[in-house]
Order: C-alpha cells, then structure tokens, then sequence
C-alpha cells in the first residue's frame, strides 16, 4: 500500500482540552463552594439552610432510635420508652406552637409524622411488655430512669 492508499487519521485534540477544562472548573466551583461552607460555620453534607423540615426529621429519628429502630454495635436495639416520648411530645409542641404559621404541606407532614410516631410507640410499648413477659429482655445498666418511667432496655 502506498501512502496516498492509506486512510489518514486525524487526531483530534480539543475534546480532551475542553474535558480537562471543564473538569478543572468544577474542581475550581467544588473547592469554592467548601471554602464559603466553611466560612460560615456550615457543616459539611447538609443544606446550607436547615429548615422546618429538618426539624421534624431530627426529632422524629431522635423518637425511632430510642423506640429500638436502629440497632447498636452488637445488632441489638435499644429501647428508652421515656426518651422517644419525649420526642414525640416535642414535635407536638412543635405543631402546637407553629400552628397557623405552616405551609400545607408542613402542615400535613407533622401531623403525618406525629401519628405514625405514636402508632410506632405503642407497638413498641406492646413488644417491649411481651419481651418483659417472655423474659427476652436484657436490661441496660443500672442508671436511674428518667423521672418515674422505666430503664433503657435491650430486646434480645
């Protein structure tokens, strides 16, 4: 074959310029968005503005993990019947306190959030009594309850 028989290639380079340079870039817009985060004290992977939303998130969370909903080191849940009250009652003042001042969906959500807490706690209240009765329940500690209620409690 001779040389005019050949194809000739053509290399081009620019895609790989443009790509670099539009890499660059977002490095460049990723390193400045962290240097303003850190300016103002925000805390890196949440929203910059934390709202009503993230409220009710926490608190409820608060009210799953104390009603056994996320298991420890040793896979066992953790059951403080008191404590997941308490962050029930919360976001029930939390909704006594904004009523008027929510949107609707807001609105819908805390209510939505509260029933479904409760119905959660009594049928954890429901498990943790059978547990006791069963003699599957492994009490953690030997500190004090909070003011009259009953002890943090493993379910084994």
């Amino acid at each position: 074959m001779t040389d005019s028989d050949q194809p000739k290639i053509i290399i081009d380079d620019d895609w790989k310029s443009s790509a670099q340079a539009e890499k660059a870039k977002l490095v460049a817009q990723e390193q400045e968005k962290a240097e303003k985060a850190a300016e103002s004290g925000a805390i890196p992977g949440l929203p910059e503005k934390l709202g009503f939303k993230e409220l009710v998130s926490m608190l409820a969370t608060q009210a799953l993990m104390y009603m056994g909903a996320f298991p420890d080191q040793s896979g066992k849940a953790m059951v403080s019947l008191d404590v997941a009250r308490l962050n029930i009652d919360l976001l029930t003042v939390v909704e006594e306190k904004t009523k008027g001042n929510l949107t609707d969906e807001e609105s819908t959500m805390i209510t939505q959030t509260i029933a479904e807490l409760q119905n959660q706690f009594v049928e954890v209240s429901k498990a943790v009594a059978q547990a006791a009765q069963d003699g599957t329940l492994e009490q953690m500690g030997q500190t004090p309850p909070l003011a009259g209620g009953a002890p943090d409690l493993k379910i084994t």
